[in-house]
């Protein structure tokens, strides 16, 4: 897990300044090569190969340079299948050379994993996200000179826009932007609940093996465990893997979320940390959590507060943790879902929040991590289970008969936690954590309705959005002190307040 950060054209000399913005995301390496046509430069966590692993890597033909921010989870097949090739290092971020040397553009369908990455070489530039946009990645020109990042930070301030890097796209300089994975298109219209064959057994299995490829690491693993059933069931499965996994769980005192992972660190032996924050130290952090994140939606921000933290007390004990996160897309996990009145209307949103996650959860844990130097892995996001957990009839992820949300996904781990954690009802991090309301009461006694309708008549002139409430023009307000109104479309905003 690393920063990325680089040019094409003549222009090379904002490439350190880039870094320098995004070096929490690589505390262990930096390094800066230069080319005939711009450069390319790393920041690295050290994850893989920990000794050997530096970046950028030069094939074996030394015509060609890569940067990587991410893991390739098929790491150990692609070194069998590419055995005529002369790996210099054992990390996984090599392989990405190998299969290009073979395959070229086509390179991403090759590879299973999170990324972003960058080859350049005397042919051009070429660039490639992952298909559901688990790593970011960023980019704007000059009008001479392409620029590319993980975050917007490392561009904003010599690129007049920054543009987000489309997730399941890949780019070169000579043929622009060409999608190889689209999750709209791959997920074909599964809505009819007919004579399906998948059983809660399937869904186990799938998901053991996805978690199984996640643990990949040369350095300590542990899990974030809120209680909840996304966390419990990861956590249940690395347990069954791996010995002295370490848990950990943050919230307000006599938060349900602290109450309820200590249940299951129990039942499940992790060694588990906790912290108790406070509503000042909420305040406290919060510009921090704003910066890393480059969000001021409301649901992500008050979810990220909660998940700074965690992520601060994960980062004294390991340098990677597995999180729940993808599962209530997959398993139509959200309250709002209930609305819907028919499988494949429901379905299809499904579809929809599953495609946004790249600029709304995911962008989240990666920031939250990502600021604490450590990385975040998301097995529910493994592409392959992804498309399996959309051939599961939608009836069978929403039980209405017993209104309970996930219900496939219970049954299939029903038999591996106690009760009380399979069948307990959803909440959101920060209502779990107990500081869901915490800004909201800060923001009404703080802006007045006056100040909110100038405010936000402004910020839709300059801008075009329309803030919604005074609680996002609180987050905002601090947004504009670290980001220009160039950043303010980069912003994804989640379907509920």
């Amino acid at each position: 897990m690393c920063g990325i950060a680089g040019s094409y054209g003549k222009n090379r000399e904002h490439i350190h300044v880039a870094l320098d913005h995004i070096h929490h995301r690589g505390p262990d390496g930096h390094a800066v090569v230069n080319l005939d046509k711009g450069c390319l430069g790393h920041t690295r966590l050290a994850i893989v190969d920990v000794e050997g692993g530096d970046q950028p890597i030069q094939d074996s033909s030394e015509s060609r340079w890569l940067i990587c921010n991410g893991e390739i989870y098929n790491h150990p097949d692609l070194r069998l299948q590419h055995t005529s090739y002369p790996f210099r290092t054992q990390s996984d971020s090599e392989d990405i050379l190998a299969v290009y040397a073979k395959h070229g553009t086509d390179s991403p369908r090759y590879l299973e994993g999170m990324y972003a990455f960058a080859i350049a070489s005397q042919d051009g530039l070429f660039l490639a996200r992952d298909p559901l946009g688990i790593k970011p990645l960023y980019y704007g020109s000059d009008g001479r000179n392409l620029y590319f990042a993980s975050e917007i930070k490392a561009l904003q301030d010599f690129v007049p826009q920054v543009e987000e890097f489309p997730p399941g796209y890949w780019y070169t300089n000579k043929q622009g932007f060409v999608q190889y994975y689209d999750v709209r298109s791959v997920i074909q219209d599964r809505s009819d609940a007919g004579e399906s064959a998948i059983a809660p057994a399937d869904i186990r299995k799938q998901l053991q093996q996805s978690v199984y490829t996640h643990l990949m690491s040369d350095v300590p693993l542990g899990v974030f465990l809120s209680g909840g059933l996304d966390s419990s069931v990861i956590a249940a499965i690395v347990t069954q893997e791996l010995s002295d996994v370490h848990s950990f769980s943050v919230g307000m005192d006599n938060s349900h979320d602290l109450a309820n992972a200590r249940e299951v660190a129990r039942y499940l032996g992790t060694k588990h940390h906790e912290y108790i924050f406070t509503t000042q130290e909420m305040i406290d952090v919060l510009p921090d959590v704003i910066y890393y994140l480059e969000s001021f939606d409301p649901a992500l921000v008050r979810s990220a507060v909660a998940n700074y933290l965690l992520a601060r007390l994960a980062s004294q004990y390991v340098k990677v943790v597995l999180s729940g996160e993808g599962a209530d897309e997959l398993f139509s996990g959200y309250s709002y879902l209930q609305q819907f009145e028919t499988a494949h209307a429901l379905h299809h949103e499904l579809i929809e929040i599953t495609a946004e996650l790249h600029n709304r959860n995911l962008q989240r844990l990666d920031r939250m991590t990502m600021a604490h130097g450590i990385e975040g892995r998301v097995p529910f996001l493994d592409r392959q289970f992804v498309e399996f957990s959309f051939e599961v009839p939608v009836e069978r992820k929403f039980s209405s008969a017993e209104s309970i949300e996930k219900w496939m996904l219970r049954k299939a781990f029903e038999d591996v936690l106690p009760a009380p954690v399979v069948w307990r009802s959803k909440q959101k991090f920060a209502e779990g954590a107990g500081s869901a309301h915490v800004f909201q009461h800060i923001a009404d006694s703080e802006i007045t309705d006056e100040q909110f309708l100038r405010d936000r008549h402004h910020i839709f002139h300059e801008t075009g959005h329309r803030v919604r409430s005074k609680e996002e023009l609180y987050y905002y307000r601090i947004f504009r002190r670290f980001f220009n109104t160039s950043a303010v479309p980069l912003v994804g905003f989640s379907r509920s307040l």
